[in-house]
């Protein structure tokens, strides 16, 4: 073996000290969940500052060739005392008192205390140099190696820069209500205390409404505590917008909350307002805690058993393969239910895991940016259960040490980064929609299965909509790929609704013992509601050629392998204020969707004729080039750009006082034929995610303006990142160029031109030419899978909180006829699966 010294002078070109911007990975392998802390260390290559677990060092050396890793070994320091108590001498571990992370008086996301032992490596051989070797070496190699070393120890690592990304939850706005609210002179003065709710005498969460002075109760919470809602029904009833918290009040503030803006607010004006009831600002005393403190309580609390449902039982912990808990990196309990579900589908698990050796070895030189490989590492190591092993447990002061299900689990940080990049939701640490996130993951899926298997398949399906035209009985029939089944809740259809009414009368009467009723919704009326025509009272009708009344009707044109229905218990109310349902619905173990398949069209069934709405034109404009004339300087195309449309001003106001982009406004009502507000907003939603969404309105004939200059230089490496999902550089040219030259922009624009680029005359990476010039046949449909209708349910995530936005997400998966509940760390057995609460339920078909 070669002298250690001349070993490192030989690589001495190689090893790099971290300059800034480099991404340094010294907390976690790219091809595992190894970190410092696992059996055997992390071994950070000094060139490119990849980690790689044990395992994985010796192929990193033979693909790349590199030779010197800085070892990284870590062991927990056993903690002393517990959080609370100072009797060392120490001061206690400080509370949050910020609703933040990253930010002084946030959580701290890394509160354990670890012993660190490092030193170099050379492979193949694993040569060991300390920093005590370091001394009697040349100086040129004990200068480069020390500064390489304290360079990777110093710099933050890419795990902990995400982990720490700074978030603010109490970044509060200026109330609009606020400069010119309206104040009764009502006489009312509002003593310094004693305050009770006006309606129910509730003694604490009390709310003084700023424009006539009334004390009333604050909302229920989801587990039926909080207050009976009175200040919310005043606010309903007056549409007086601001509420200040009493016992919040001191010289520096309060909480100040605004019904029509439905968020904490900021008061610019609160000591006028104040002073208005006879409060002094400056002689009031916090007395309750504040909605920053209460939420910093249940964030605090989150991860427990107390706020899940099944938290009356002693549940029995489970480890092993396929029972492997995922740590929750902040508001990611979204991400970590999801993902659990997606790994129990065969599909994801031959696609991803079956093959991990195969794509670990196909990985490009950066795994931690390839998709297909942070996958397979995630699926991996959900299921392999190498990770599912109890958390090391400290125990209480009495020496009990009750299993509660806390596992090492994974870590999934680098998976989160990469699907979450460019995305203004989920590259944040907020809560979101667990639904709106399995869409995103299944559209990169799509996005990067272009050739080979594609598991997202197992939940694509066809849906058909028949429209008929009730002037003239003749139907137009429509298809539509989805990947989710949105099953409405008739609250009309409550099977309880005496005792609802009941126990609204005594909270209405003030009795503080009344129960919290929920609302018992059946399956079948949820079904009936998805599946019932739909009446359209501003259908344009081809064949009558003028609006009328239709019906639609929705139907599946297949049956997928695996059906995803949500229930959609997040809706907005009269006054576009975001409500959850408060519902139980008896959601069945099996079922059978046979009777909702699609028919198409029926025997001596007529369609309407496919003509187009009628121009929109203004009436004082020549009709040019509608002859189609070969061309001059004046004409020369089908319709003449001169025709500009005729909008129907009104509907494109009350579209924009929504919110949504002017132009997305004038294609809404232009696309639908000005045929009203309903059937443009249903345009809206149906092409939010379109990349050209909120681009200019550009009418037939007219130049698509910037972007398309053939001229203009594209990005080589943006060309060779579409081609690799599969796309020829002809198709890839055209999205860059239809996009300015924008990555994100043009890869989200080829998805959406499909169609149209089938039928591009490609060469280099994309068809033959003996395919391109057979027959043009039209581009095949989406591939879809079908089968019988009938389903077993197997999984379902369930949401607690009052929006998708706050609260806590957790799942259950039957695995071997056993439910088992995965909560972020903890998986156990579950004794009370509560299925009747789901938000997300996943059935896979029964085979016949």
């Amino acid at each position: 073996m070669a002298d250690v010294g001349e070993v490192l002078m030989s690589v001495l070109s190689t090893i790099r000290v971290p300059k800034p911007g480099d991404r340094v990975h010294k907390d976690e392998c790219a091809l595992s969940f190894s970190s410092p802390e696992s059996e055997g260390g992390l071994f950070v290559c000094m060139n490119s500052f990849l980690g790689f677990g044990s395992q994985y060092v010796d192929r990193h050396h033979a693909r790349s060739g590199q030779r010197a890793y800085l070892h990284i070994t870590r062991t927990c320091k056993a903690k002393k005392e517990d959080d609370n108590n100072s009797g060392s001498g120490h001061p206690p571990k400080k509370k949050p008192t910020r609703l933040a992370i990253g930010i002084e008086g946030g959580f701290d996301v890394d509160q354990q205390q670890y012993e660190e032992d490092v030193k170099v490596v050379i492979l193949p051989d694993r040569q060991e140099v300390t920093s005590d070797d370091l001394g009697a070496m040349p100086d040129v190699v004990r200068e480069r190696v020390s500064l390489s070393m304290a360079g990777i120890m110093a710099a933050d690592s890419v795990s902990h820069t995400l982990q720490v990304q700074q978030w603010d939850g109490e970044v509060r706005q200026e109330s609009r209500h606020a400069v010119d609210l309206k104040q009764l002179d009502n006489g009312v003065k509002i003593p310094p205390s004693g305050w009770r709710c006006e309606v129910c005498d509730l003694q604490e969460n009390l709310w003084m409404n700023l424009t006539d002075g009334k004390v009333l109760c604050g909302r229920r919470y989801f587990d039926g505590t909080g207050g009976n809602n009175h200040a919310l029904l005043h606010f309903q009833e007056t549409g007086y917008p601001l509420a200040v918290k009493l016992g919040t009040i001191t010289p520096d503030g309060a909480d100040v909350y605004s019904y029509d803006e439905d968020d904490m607010v900021l008061d610019s004006k609160l000591p006028e307002h104040l002073s208005h009831f006879g409060i002094d600002m400056m002689t009031m005393e916090k007395t309750e805690r504040t909605m920053t403190e209460l939420e910093i309580a249940v964030n605090q609390r989150v991860g427990e058993w107390e706020v899940i449902q099944e938290s009356g039982t002693t549940l029995r912990p489970l480890f092993g393969p396929g029972l492997t808990g995922m740590k929750n990196l902040g508001n990611s309990c979204y991400l970590n239910s999801v993902m659990q579900v997606l790994f129990t589908v065969p599909d994801f698990q031959s696609k991803y895991v079956s093959n991990i050796d195969k794509i670990i070895d196909e990985a490009p030189s950066d795994p931690t940016q390839d998709f297909k490989t942070q996958i397979a590492k995630l699926g991996y190591g959900l299921l392999s259960g190498e990770y599912s092993k109890p958390a090391p447990d400290a125990g209480d002061e009495n020496g009990a040490s009750e299993p509660r299900g806390d596992q090492i689990g994974i870590a999934p940080r680098m998976f989160k980064a990469l699907v979450g990049r460019g995305h203004p939701e989920f590259s944040t640490n907020r809560q979101q929609d667990a639904q709106e996130f399995l869409l995103h993951f299944i559209n990169m899926v799509e996005r990067n299965c272009r050739s080979g298997a594609n598991p997202s398949e197992a939940f694509r399906f066809l849906v058909e909509e028949r429209i008929v035209c009730q002037q003239s009985q003749k139907a137009k029939y429509t298809q539509r790929v989805d990947y989710i089944v949105q099953l409405p809740v008739p609250m009309d259809q409550a099977t309880n609704t005496e005792e609802l009414q009941e126990a609204e009368r005594r909270r209405e009467e003030g009795d503080s013992s009344a129960l919290t009723v929920r609302a018992q919704i059946p399956f079948t009326a949820c079904m009936a509601a998805l599946s019932e025509p739909e009446i359209l009272t501003d259908f344009w009708s081809s064949a009558v050629q003028s609006k009328t009344t239709a019906t639609k009707t929705t139907r599946f044109a297949s049956f997928p392998d695996h059906l995803v229905i949500q229930i959609k218990k997040f809706t907005f109310g009269l006054d576009w204020v975001p409500k959850k349902l408060d519902v139980s619905i008896d959601v069945p173990d099996t079922l059978d969707l046979s009777s909702l398949r699609a028919t198409g069209q029926q025997p001596g069934e007529e369609l309407l004729p496919e003509v187009a709405p009628p121009p929109l034109m203004t009436p004082d404009v020549e009709v040019k080039g509608i002859l189609g004339s070969h061309g001059n300087e004046e004409d020369d195309s089908l319709y003449s750009p001169l025709l500009s449309p005729v909008l129907d001003d009104s509907t494109v106001s009350q579209l924009c006082e929504m919110g949504f982009p002017l132009e997305a406004c004038r294609k809404a009502v232009y696309y639908t034929g000005n045929t009203g507000i309903d059937a443009a907003m249903n345009w809206i939603m149906g092409h939010m995610d379109d990349p050209d969404f909120s681009a200019p309105l550009v009418l037939p004939g007219c130049s698509s303006g910037a972007g398309t200059t053939p001229t203009e230089s594209l990005c080589e490496e943006h060309l060779a990142t579409i081609v690799s999902m599969g796309f020829s550089r002809d198709q890839a040219t055209k999205a860059l160029r239809a996009t300015s030259n924008v990555l994100d922009r043009a890869v989200d624009w080829i998805f959406s031109h499909l169609d149209d680029l089938e039928s591009m005359d490609v060469s280099e990476g994309g068809r033959s030419a003996a395919e391109s010039e057979g027959g043009r046949e039209p581009p095949p449909g989406p591939r879809v899978r079908d089968g019988p209708g009938k389903y077993e349910l197997f999984a379902f995530i369930s949401h607690m909180g009052t929006s998708t936005m706050c609260g806590h997400y957790v799942c259950h998966i039957k695995k071997d006829q056993q439910w088992v509940i995965f909560n972020d760390q903890k998986v156990c057995a579950s004794e009370k699966p509560p299925k009747d609460l789901g938000y997300l339920y996943f059935y896979r078909r029964v085979a016949e």
